[in-house]
């Protein structure tokens, strides 16, 4: 008899409560809590763990809800230990939730579950712990974007490939298309291969993956291309994985690409024997003739963000050195026999919006196919949005044919009926919301609880610059506000400098952007010459060209850049600025630089510097437009402030707010034109299901706008109503008129404002913005009230053509001349001190500026007044720009 001490693990079989059983029955008779209030379809998807299951979660079902208490049945029913559950989710965001929701479910149980993470933090940790078999050690490093064009650079110079004819960002961009497809450099097809660096694609990429293993280093395509390659290339180490997972369960599966769907295939087979190759497992699937269509083109770089990729360190993988399976004690123990694979995927294939970046909407529609079977449950119990909201959204969506097909429905009152509104252009829909926002705000709504949902973001620009006008506070998600966006502080930066050839700042940005050759030592040369002569850097720069203290080559782009300024300072005084503004961005070369990027921003860095050329029309100068641009960055406001939030569509998913504006709904914006003609049919059903998703983040409110005229890609061109207008239900929405103006005429042609009635701005004026400006102005003079506003209806009657206005939102003065040495650009208190001029303008006094209206100084800092303006709040200006009302 063997002693109970020397029992093996082998020796001691794991139990199970028996069906039927005492301990089956009195588990049964007491309901978990978290299975309270669970609707029949959600508990029908926590309850159902045998198997491969298949949850279509529409918006607003709760699959967060589904996938956390599912979880928590998995564990509370015995059916496996927390180690042996494989949850994949596409963030830490995500992740640190579960985690956190299963912790006040069920205690601590949550703390031993090594494998809830993202693709690539559990890609990474299996990767190092069998690193030495992809031939790399457990410390590798895991390079940024950044660093692969830099090595890619150095493989391109080394085959006498010329940089600037096939770049370093581009090839880069074609390798994480091919590794987001699982393809290595010998599954890459021949063609695709041809297409960079006249068919040398292929070999740069074999060259690459090569010079990452002598580094020790590995990519984030890596971290799931050499699992792939790990499993199969190994199966033993695949088949301690598939003995492991007893349950796998995956979250937002629309979005995987096509490694993520081999790596999850792989491992939800049933444990094998001996080695399989792959195309066994999974027919077709390398070489890739059968990969959908869609996955098949190329891919721009995707970046992951710091919630992707902040766990791929070194960590306790809960595996033994050589792969063999531990227990939760840390104790190897023997595989149990196979058993079938219990797969979960939650997923909504109407949500499925990332293409451009890899994503493979066909993973998810052809699940029963992948494993047959399969029980598909449907929640389409919406508890997030009105009826009406619902409704319109689902006939949407029912246009596209690449869909399983399900209906959100709610319990929920049918609420407001979508409402479509058109205008005359995009100013006036700017107008037109701003306005839609104020009246929301006065009914007692909470900015937080309103969204400005655009598809591009060039079409940003226009709602900032009204929401400064109107004071309202605003905040970007996903991304830069427009004026602090990399490419336009480039562009300011040119503009700056001609402007004001003492602005350091603004040379020192754009010395060397585009690459010139005049590195980190070459602007400290010029900074201390500055420094010991007491002059502008840019003054320091034309006295050093003149010496030998830089090599020839410096020299001579510096020289050339002194040059270009010299001569883009003569042009502004016969040039108007708008022009002016595209001569510098082509003859300097950024322009170009951007063109040459295959980046997947690219072009949508370039959208936004023909919109920050456009939004310079509104000016009469340059010096006015810079002045602008200085009282816009100079907004102020925290994160917890109530403000209205303003994104792209894209970056609105997983978000809901109580009011959603959704403008642009124009053919060739949305759907966008580049879209359809890169992917065609495919591509518009991607393009409807983000109208879908922008839809569904309403909960009380949704308004879509179009405009008759729009400018895109710097040409104005008048568009029609986007054709997903015309897929609307009818019974559901609502025709309403733009509140921005009439559509026809108005102030310069673009419609009439509400600020062309001058009699709005009388002490009875109520809007939001105003009574923040009120709050904080100081105390008016006695009883000038009335006479202000005689003497504004007398100078309107007088000094305005019919169709201007000194309130107008384009900037247009009316009778008031401009003042022609116009204002002068804001550099925090540098220059205002530097001035020592004394104000001629004393406190309280009433002024008007020619873009924000009147207001009131409170407060003088030498010829920089702070000032109380009735619509545009307190904001800070020099006074050469105001005049006394």
């Amino acid at each position: 008899m063997t002693e109970p001490n020397k029992l093996t693990p082998r020796e001691v079989p794991d139990h199970q409560p028996a069906a039927g059983g005492i301990a089956a029955r009195a588990r049964a008779a007491a309901t978990p809590q978290y299975l309270a209030g669970l609707n029949p379809e959600q508990r029908e998807a926590v309850e159902t763990l045998d198997g491969p299951v298949l949850v279509l979660a529409g918006a607003g079902t709760g699959k967060t809800r589904v996938l956390t208490c599912r979880i928590a049945h998995i564990l509370s029913q015995g059916r496996a230990r927390p180690g042996e559950i494989l949850s994949v989710t596409f963030t830490n965001k995500a992740a640190r939730e579960m985690k956190l929701r299963l912790g006040q479910m069920l205690g601590q149980a949550v703390e031993g579950m090594p494998w809830l993470g993202t693709f690539h933090s559990i890609g990474g940790r299996i990767l190092r712990t069998h690193a030495e078999l992809v031939q790399l050690k457990s410390n590798f490093t895991v390079l940024d974007v950044d660093d692969q064009v830099r090595l890619l650079k150095q493989l391109l110079a080394a085959e006498n490939i010329d940089d600037k004819r096939w770049p370093a960002r581009m090839l880069a961009g074609l390798i994480d298309g091919w590794k987001n497809r699982g393809l290595t450099p010998s599954q890459v097809p021949t063609g695709e291969a041809a297409v960079f660096g006249n068919g040398r694609g292929g070999k740069l990429y074999a060259s690459y993956q090569e010079r990452l293993k002598i580094l020790n280093a590995a990519d984030f395509g890596d971290l799931l291309l050499e699992n792939i390659r790990l499993f199969r290339e190994h199966a033993d180490v695949l088949r301690q994985y598939q003995h492991r997972f007893r349950f796998i369960l995956v979250d937002e599966y629309q979005d995987t690409n096509v490694a993520q769907y081999l790596w999850l295939r792989l491992l939800s087979q049933a444990p094998v024997k001996s080695a399989t190759p792959l195309s066994a497992i999974i027919p077709g699937a390398v070489p890739s003739p059968v990969i959908p269509e869609a996955a098949q083109r190329l891919s721009g770089i995707h970046t992951p963000s710091a919630d992707e990729n902040s766990e791929t360190g070194v960590m306790d993988s809960g595996l033994a050195p050589h792969g063999a399976p531990r227990n939760d004690e840390g104790r190897n123990v023997t595989p149990s026999p196979a058993a079938p694979k219990n797969i979960c995927c939650v997923g909504d294939d109407d949500q499925s919006i990332y293409g451009w970046r890899g994503a493979e909407v066909d993973n998810i529609l052809r699940f029963e196919h992948d494993f047959p079977g399969a029980n598909v449950i449907r929640l389409e119990r919406n508890y997030r949005s009105t009826g009406h909201i619902l409704a319109a959204a689902s006939h949407l969506i029912a246009h596209n044919e690449s869909r399983l097909g399900k209906t959100l429905r709610t319990e929920d009152v049918d609420g407001e009926k979508v409402t479509v509104t058109g205008s005359w252009d995009s100013e006036e829909e700017a107008r037109a919301i701003g306005e839609e926002i104020e009246e929301l705000q006065r009914a007692g709504n909470h900015l937080n609880d309103v969204a400005i949902l655009v598809r591009a973001s060039f079409q940003m620009r226009e709602f900032e610059d009204r929401f400064v006008t109107l004071g309202l506070p605003y905040r970007v998600i996903g991304g830069p506000r427009f004026y602090e966006r990399a490419e336009i502080r480039d562009a300011l930066a040119y503009l700056r400098t001609i402007n004001s050839p003492a602005d350091d700042l603004a040379f020192e940005r754009i010395v060397n952007v585009p690459k010139r050759g005049l590195g980190d030592a070459t602007v400290q040369m010029l900074h201390d010459h500055a420094r010991k002569r007491r002059i502008p850097l840019f003054e320091a720069a034309r006295a050093v060209v003149e010496t030998d203290e830089l090599k020839p080559k410096a020299r001579g782009a510096l020289r050339q850049l002194i040059a270009s300024f010299d001569r883009w300072r003569a042009q502004r005084e016969v040039t108007s600025h708008t022009e002016l503004a595209e001569i510098v961005l082509d003859e300097s070369g950024y322009t170009d630089m951007w063109q040459k990027d295959r980046s997947a921003d690219a072009a949508g860095r370039l959208d936004n510097l023909k919109e920050l050329v456009r939004s310079m029309e509104e000016f009469e100068n340059l010096q006015g437009f810079l002045e602008h641009i200085s009282l816009v960055m100079d907004r102020d406001g925290g994160a917890e402030d109530d403000a209205v939030s303003l994104m792209t569509l894209h970056s609105a998913k997983g978000l809901e707010f109580d009011n959603v504006f959704l403008p642009g709904w124009e053919e060739g914006l949305f759907p966008s034109q580049r879209t359809l003609d890169e992917q065609g049919r495919a591509g518009l059903e991607e393009e409807r299901r983000l109208a879908h998703v922008g839809l569904t983040r309403a909960r009380r409110r949704a308004k879509l706008y179009f405009a008759t005229n729009r400018r895109i890609h710097g040409t104005w061109s008048t568009t029609i109503p986007s054709r997903f207008l015309d897929e609307l239900p009818a019974h559901n929405v609502e025709i309403t008129e733009s509140k921005g103006g009439a559509g026809w005429g108005g102030a310069g042609g673009y419609g009439p404002s509400r600020f062309d009635n001058v009699e709005s701005f009388g002490s009875s004026y109520a809007t939001p913005g105003w009574q923040r400006a009120q709050a904080n102005r100081a105390r008016g003079r006695e009883g000038q009230g009335d006479g202000r506003q005689e003497k504004r209806q007398g100078q309107a009657r007088g000094g305005f053509n019919e169709d201007q206005s000194p309130f107008s939102s384009r900037g247009e003065t009316g009778g008031f001349a401009r003042n022609k040495r116009g204002p002068m650009v804001i550099e925090g208190e540098l220059i205002a001190k530097s001035t020592g001029t004394v104000s001629e303008f004393s406190l309280h006094d009433r002024v008007f500026h020619q873009k924000f209206g009147y207001g009131n100084v409170v407060k003088i800092d030498g010829n920089k007044l702070t000032i109380a303006f009735e619509k545009a709040g307190e904001k800070k200006v020099v006074d050469s720009f105001v005049q006394r009302a």
